[in-house]
């Protein structure tokens, strides 16, 4: 598999669809938005939106305008505008936000910050989660 995976084209009306028996091992970057049903070990960069399903799991940074989880996530996510934690999601790592949803059921174990301006540039420092997500 590539280390990295480039959508520089893509225009922001466009939704690049990642479905649940995909696994991807690397850095996902996108000016569009991208949907993920599927595994992805790695970190995540949207100038637009980012959906992560409901049996979805997601090992790596997130980094978009506005994400909404509805599946595992560990690590950090930074939502420039908005973050979603849809009832079923679970989320183990920090949260930088602007506007922060948790619906009820949603499971969140981290720190979180919200309000301001949230920089989500590719140039922030990859980290690695503290914990993998293996359920």
């Amino acid at each position: 598999m590539s280390n990295n995976t480039r959508f520089g084209s893509s225009k922001p009306e466009e939704t690049t669809i990642i479905s649940r028996c995909v696994k991807i091992e690397g850095k996902i970057i996108s000016n569009g938005n991208i949907r993920i049903d599927g595994e992805i070990q790695g970190d995540i960069f949207s100038e637009s939106n980012v959906t992560i399903g409901q049996g979805a799991k997601i090992n790596g940074q997130i980094n978009a305008n506005v994400i909404t989880i509805g599946g595992k996530v560990s690590g950090i996510v930074r939502a420039k505008d908005k973050l979603i934690l849809d009832s079923k999601s679970y989320l183990k790592g920090d949260i930088f936000a602007k506007i922060l949803v948790i619906v009820e059921g949603a499971k969140f174990d981290g720190k979180c910050k919200t309000g301001g301006s949230i920089d989500i540039g590719e140039s922030i420092e990859t980290t690695k989660p503290s914990t993998t997500i293996t359920k």
